[in-house]
């Protein structure tokens, strides 16, 4: 099997609002048909959103279950934050201190599904 393209859909009971989203955080262009919108970056397809008038927001972490959730990789968690949050994100757990090399913070997109900004912590230079 050779696979051409790949696409993540969510369902969402709000098109625009979740298509904005996406668009807005990828840097990206919405493609709307009526029950379906492709965010397109760089005029290629990178998620898609369809109309599911039903949808029930997921509960994190407890609650109605996730069927999905992205992490994206950033340089600067601060930025990238605040970023995501003016374009409607919500911030469901902020970073937990510890002393593991990586760290990450969760939160929803307007329909409720959960993504992840992950970032490497700036690690000190070691003491001779």
């Amino acid at each position: 099997m050779r696979i051409k393209q790949q696409v993540v859909v969510f369902d969402a009971a709000d098109l625009s609002t979740e298509s904005r989203f996406w668009a807005g955080l990828l840097g990206g262009t919405v493609a709307a048909d009526d029950d379906w919108h492709m965010v397109l970056v760089d005029g290629e397809p990178r998620v898609a959103v369809q109309l599911a008038p039903n949808h029930v927001p997921p509960e994190w972490p407890d609650g109605n279950p996730q069927q999905i959730h992205l992490d994206l990789w950033v340089d600067d968690i601060d930025a990238s934050h605040q970023e995501v949050m003016s374009l409607g994100a919500t911030l469901l757990q902020a970073a937990e201190e510890t002393d593991d090399p990586d760290a990450f913070q969760v939160y929803a997109d307007p329909a409720g599904h959960p993504f992840c900004l992950c970032w490497v912590k700036d690690v000190p230079p070691a003491l001779d």
